[in-house]
C-alpha cells in the first residue's frame, strides 16, 4: 500500500463518530438551543463531509485523532449557528428603503405589537360577541373601521392583496370575461402577475388599449354578454410617462353603471388621505376612488398603511356580500394575529395620529434635516466611544426610498452616514454590519458603506453606534 494509502487509512479510521462528537461538552451545550435530534442530524452531516474530503485525498497529513475532532465541533458550531440565524430574526434596516420586501415591509406601531403580545397571543376574543354572549363576526372591529376610513358600505379582510383580487375576480368574473387595460397588467415581485391570477380565478381576461394609452370607447367595445367586470390596476411598481392616457375611475364607473356590470379597482399600497406633500399624489386615495364609481377596491394592509400583510377589501354590500358568503373566503381570511395588528393601525387613522404612531408614515414624513441632527448625534456618540483605529464616518447627502411597490418615482433627500476604513474595504464592513446583533442592513455605493437613519427607528441608533465601534476593533 502506498503511503498517500496509508495516510488516507489511518485518517479514516481517526475520524470521530458521531457519538463521540455528540459527547463532547461543547456539542452539550448546543443541545438546549437546537434539540437533540437536529443536532444528531447536523452531526452526521459533518461527519459525512469530512469523510467525503478524507476519501478524495484532501487533509490526510495533519488528520490525527485530535484534529479531526476539533474541526468536527468547530463545524458542528458553525452550523448550528447558521441554522438560528436563518429564521425570523430582528434587523435593523439602515437602507433607506421604508417598505422594504425583504425586511418584512412595513414594522408595526408600537400599539400594534403590543396588541400582538397582550390580546391576540392568547385567548382573545376573535369570534364572540361579549355582549350577548353568543358567536360574533371575524374581524368586525377593522371592517368597522375600514368603513369609517373609506366611506364604504361594507368591507372584508384576507391574507394578502393577491388573495383579494382572486377572490373578487373568483367571485364575480370566475364565470365569464373581465375587461383589462393593456398598459395595467403588471408583475410586481415574486413573479406575481395579474394575467396569471385571473387565469387562476377562471376568468377570461379581455385586453384592451395598448401599453400605453387606453381610452374609455376601448373599454366600450369590448362589451358583450359574457363580461362580468371590468377591472382597474394601479402600477404600483412602475410608471408610464410621455404619451400616455387612460380613463378615470369616474369615467369608468358611468361606463359600468351603464352596462349594469360592478368595477373593481386594485389600489396596490392602501392610502388612507392625501400623501402629496410627501410626493406620492398619484398614489390612489381608497375614499376618493369609492366616491369617483368604483364598486370595489382592494388594497395591501403592509404597505402606506404601515400594518401587516392582509388583502383589505373595501365597497358596495351587495358586492362584498357575495365575497364574504363564498367558500373561498374561509380559506383566504385573516387570523386573529393579523385583525390584531390591523385594528390599532387602523385606530391610529381614526385618531388622525398616523403621522406619528405609525412607522412608515413617520418615516416618510421625516425631513432630511431631522435625519441630520441623528446622523451627527451618532457619529459623535461613536468618536467618543472609539480612539483606536477609527472607522472615516461623513455625512453625505443621499436619497431614500419608499419601496414595496409603492411611489417609484418617489425619492426623499435624506443625510447618510457614510463609512470607510483604510485598511478595510466596504464588503468588508457591510458583512461585519451585516453580522453584527443585531443585523444591520446597510448598501454600498462608490466604495463606500452606507447608512440611512430614515428607515431606522430613533431607539435603535445607539445600537448601530456600538456596531460601528464593533468593526473599528
Amino acid at each position: 500500500m502506498s503511503n498517500s494509502a496509508n495516510a488516507k487509512a489511518s485518517a479514516l479510521r481517526a475520524l470521530p463518530s458521531v457519538d463521540q462528537l455528540l459527547r463532547t461538552d461543547e456539542v452539550r451545550k448546543l443541545r438546549t438551543t437546537v434539540g437533540i435530534q437536529r443536532l444528531t442530524t447536523l452531526a452526521r452531516s459533518v461527519t459525512e463531509d469530512l469523510r467525503s474530503e478524507l476519501q478524495a485525498g484532501q487533509n490526510e497529513h495533519w488528520a490525527t485523532r485530535e484534529s479531526l475532532l476539533v474541526e468536527a465541533i468547530q463545524r458542528l458550531e458553525i452550523a448550528c449557528n447558521a441554522e438560528r440565524s436563518s429564521g425570523l430574526k430582528r434587523v435593523i434596516n439602515a437602507t433607506g428603503v421604508i417598505i422594504h420586501t425583504n425586511l418584512g415591509r412595513a414594522p408595526l406601531s408600537d400599539a400594534a405589537r403590543e396588541a400582538l403580545a397582550r390580546e391576540a397571543a392568547g385567548y382573545c376574543a376573535l369570534e364572540y360577541d361579549l355582549s350577548t354572549g353568543e358567536r360574533g363576526r371575524r374581524g368586525s372591529r377593522v371592517e368597522d373601521l375600514l368603513i369609517e376610513l373609506t366611506g364604504a358600505e361594507e368591507a372584508l379582510v384576507v391574507n394578502n392583496c393577491a388573495a383579494a383580487a382572486l377572490l373578487i375576480l373568483s367571485v364575480l368574473a370566475g364565470d365569464g370575461e373581465t375587461i383589462v387595460s393593456r398598459g395595467e397588467l403588471v408583475e410586481i415581485g415574486g413573479d406575481f402577475r395579474v394575467p396569471d391570477v385571473m387565469a387562476t380565478s377562471g376568468t377570461r381576461m379581455i385586453e384592451v388599449g395598448t401599453t400605453n394609452r387606453t381610452k374609455l370607447e376601448d373599454y366600450r367595445r369590448a362589451l358583450n354578454e359574457r363580461t362580468r367586470l371590468i377591472m382597474r390596476v394601479h402600477p404600483s411598481n412602475y410608471r408610464i410617462v410621455g404619451f400616455t392616457a387612460s380613463p378615470t375611475v369616474a369615467e369608468l364607473g358611468e361606463l359600468a353603471q351603464e352596462a349594469g356590470l360592478p368595477l373593481y379597482e386594485d389600489a396596490g399600497s392602501g392610502v388612507l388621505f392625501d400623501l402629496s406633500q410627501y410626493g406620492l399624489g398619484d398614489e390612489p386615495v381608497i375614499r376618493q376612488s369609492l366616491a369617483s364609481g368604483a364598486d370595489l377596491v382592494s388594497f395591501s394592509g403592509d404597505k402606506l398603511l404601515g400594518a401587516c400583510q392582509a388583502g383589505l377589501i373595501a365597497g358596495r354590500s351587495r358586492f362584498v356580500s357575495q365575497l364574504r358568503k363564498h367558500p373561498l373566503y374561509r380559506a383566504l381570511r385573516a387570523d386573529k394575529l393579523a385583525l390584531a395588528a390591523l385594528e390599532k393601525t387602523l385606530e391610529s387613522f381614526s385618531r388622525e395620529r398616523s403621522t406619528e404612531e405609525v412607522p412608515v408614515l413617520r418615516m416618510l414624513a421625516l425631513s432630511k434635516a431631522d435625519i441630520e441632527t441623528r446622523a451627527k448625534a451618532v457619529i459623535e456618540s461613536y468618536r467618543k466611544g472609539s480612539n483606536v483605529d477609527p472607522l472615516d464616518i461623513q455625512i453625505q447627502d443621499g436619497e431614500s426610498a419608499i419601496g414595496g411597490g409603492a411611489g417609484p418615482n418617489t425619492y426623499p433627500a435624506t443625510s447618510l452616514l457614510s463609512v470607510s476604513h483604510v485598511q478595510h474595504s466596504a464588503d468588508q464592513i457591510e458583512e461585519a454590519l451585516r453580522l453584527s446583533n443585531p443585523p444591520i442592513i446597510s448598501r454600498i455605493a462608490e466604495g463606500q458603506v452606507l447608512l440611512d437613519l430614515r428607515s431606522v427607528e430613533p431607539c435603535a441608533d445607539q445600537e448601530i453606534v456600538a456596531a460601528l465601534q464593533s468593526v473599528s476593533k
